[in-house]
């Protein structure tokens, strides 16, 4: 066994250019996340045993090891436990790459998949009132150019019930106005999906990518710099509207709201109007199941 074979690095660049990258063509988003994993184990390998990564050998990265930095995880950087096992999925898919490359190191192999997944309490999801999510829309000063990006998007989240990795990718031109405006997405697991969008939105929208410019390419909702808006970005201005809105809502000092909760807001109002519908009808009563067929057309307030 040569020098360079026992440490981590070769076998970390073949994992991010080969299996990630070539094997399992994996998304952006999932690279992104193997990436941070090894960042934070690496400079926690560095503080603790004081070595460099380029010097590091798998050896070292031994099941005690791991087991301390998943615990550093949750109990100093105060990750939850979803996120921690986020983590170890990474590091155990590293290591079942690592035993094809490097069958010798097998033995370490077995010990660090068998690193158990910690079992987690499933909370129930958060949700917005119509009443607060406006209020959280009104909070843009839409006489600035920033205010006019940050209604246009929370706009867009509260309409289209998107993720935010597919708010900060989408382009002027997935948005397509015609006799009825709707959205077109490439999110998750390689999915596309339409959306139609409310008439406030497409005049919004269409009134937002006019100040933009010409250039259908370009991203929707940019930063300040005309950079693409990060996951970050969209969550500080959130909690910017949110600051401003709970003047006229207290009821959001009560809520943490996320991107996620708005996203799973339209969900939680097309259940509550259809339930509404309902149990308003002479008869009925009480809390029934409601057939399949039964929808809400349901219009911006």
């Amino acid at each position: 066994m040569t020098t360079s074979t026992s440490l981590v690095a070769p076998h970390l660049q073949a994992f991010f250019t080969d299996h990630l990258a070539q094997h399992k063509r994996a998304s952006p988003q999932t690279v992104a996340s193997c990436r941070d994993t090894f960042r934070l184990l690496l400079r926690f390998v560095q503080e603790t045993k004081h070595i460099e990564p380029s010097s590091l050998c798998l050896t070292e990265l031994d099941m005690p090891l791991i087991l301390t930095f998943l615990d550093y995880l949750e109990h100093q950087r105060g990750n939850t436990v979803r996120s921690r096992n986020i983590r170890l999925s990474t590091i155990r898919g590293f290591f079942r790459f690592v035993a094809l490359r490097d069958p010798e190191r097998v033995e370490l192999v077995t010990r660090i998949l068998a690193i158990p997944v910690k079992r987690q309490d499933k909370t129930l999801i958060g949700y917005l009132t119509r009443e607060e999510m406006e209020a959280l829309l009104a909070a843009a000063d839409r006489s600035k150019w920033v205010g006019r990006r940050d209604y246009a998007l929370l706009l867009t989240m509260y309409n289209s019930g998107a993720r935010v990795s597919e708010m900060t990718a989408l382009r002027c031109e997935q948005v397509v106005f015609s006799a009825s405006t709707f959205l077109q997405l490439h999110g998750k697991g390689r999915k596309d999906r339409t959306i139609p969008l409310w008439p406030q939105t497409s005049r919004v929208l269409k009134d937002w990518f006019w100040e933009l410019g010409e250039d259908q390419r370009q991203r929707a909702f940019p930063n300040a710099q005309r950079q693409p808006l990060s996951r970050h970005g969209v969550n500080y201005l959130l909690q910017q509207a949110v600051q401003k809105a709970m003047a006229s809502c207290p009821s959001l000092q009560s809520k943490t709201v996320t991107p996620h909760v708005i996203r799973h807001y339209l969900p939680c109002l097309t259940m509550s109007d259809n339930a509404k519908t309902f149990t308003d009808r002479p008869g009925n009563s009480g809390s029934r199941r409601l057939s399949p067929d039964r929808g809400t057309r349901h219009s911006f307030p």
